[in-house]
């Protein structure tokens, strides 16, 4: 597989390689996916960037839908991230598109990249870590294989945080979050501060809401000023839902159904 491990003098990361690099470098069919093995992801992945939004749709689901399956990071992932972040920025992931198109292909890779940070983010491996012990990280290479490569899919992301669709610069956002765990991105977070104030400010999408929310609070800030109504039903629900004698007195008992904490 290509390598992830170049960086520039400043410490921080060169961009990702290109596109192709990792495409013809990767033995994919010797890589195990979530239904098998990796054998149909170079012809799918290519189709990210056809000029045709409906065939980029079908190819998004096509290779992601392999390397997604149960809050897993399984072999093909990593490559499949790499490829990815190397297409972001590709003029052709945006090639047909307006400002009225419901689900940009960016938009949709950069989502897959937030679910699959968030699958390898410190809290994961600090659950994994409390279940399997200290050594849960060399049991899962996979996971830490894409641990270490967030640096470089951080510099792919960075540039549509300024994108011109909306729902591309909140995907972006919410991908960078996780990924400024690593401790080469830590001091990254500051720029992002900005940004998440703007999606609060506009935007409704409770996912999206409740991640920059989480995040800005554990980076210190004071969120209250940036919280709607919703906001606080939300946080108070799921503050609720933490607590097992509160969920089992009022789903044990024939109350109102939410679900469960789990």
């Amino acid at each position: 597989m290509t390598n992830s491990g170049n960086w520039t003098a400043e410490g921080f990361p060169s961009e990702v390689p290109h596109h192709q690099e990792v495409l013809d470098g990767t033995d994919w069919a010797s890589l195990a996916t979530a239904y098998g093995t990796g054998d149909s992801l170079p012809s799918a992945l290519v189709r990210l960037l056809d000029l045709d939004p409906s065939v980029r749709a079908g190819a998004v689901k096509d290779a992601l839908d392999e390397v997604t399956h149960q809050n897993s990071i399984y072999e093909a992932t990593v490559p499949v991230a790499l490829y990815v972040a190397a297409v972001l920025n590709h003029p052709a992931t945006a090639a047909g598109e307006d400002d009225h198109v419901l689900h940009p292909t960016r938009e949709q890779l950069l989502d897959w990249l937030a679910y699959t940070a968030y699958d390898a983010d410190d809290e994961c491996v600090a659950m994994g870590r409390q279940h399997f012990g200290e050594g849960f990280l060399d049991a899962c290479p996979h996971m830490r294989a894409f641990r270490d490569l967030r640096p470089q899919i951080y510099c792919a992301v960075q540039p549509l945080l300024t994108d011109g669709n909306a729902s591309v610069r909140d995907a972006a956002l919410v991908a960078a979050i996780p990924l400024t765990e690593h401790p080469a991105l830590t001091e990254r977070r500051n720029e992002l501060a900005p940004h998440a104030g703007r999606l609060l400010g506009a935007s409704t999408d409770r996912f999206r809401r409740d991640r920059v929310l989480d995040a800005l609070q554990a980076w210190g800030h004071h969120t209250s000023p940036l919280e709607n109504a919703d906001d606080i039903t939300a946080r108070e629900l799921r503050t609720r839902l933490a607590d097992p004698d509160y969920w089992w007195a009022n789903n044990g008992t024939g109350a109102s159904a939410e679900d469960p904490p789990f």
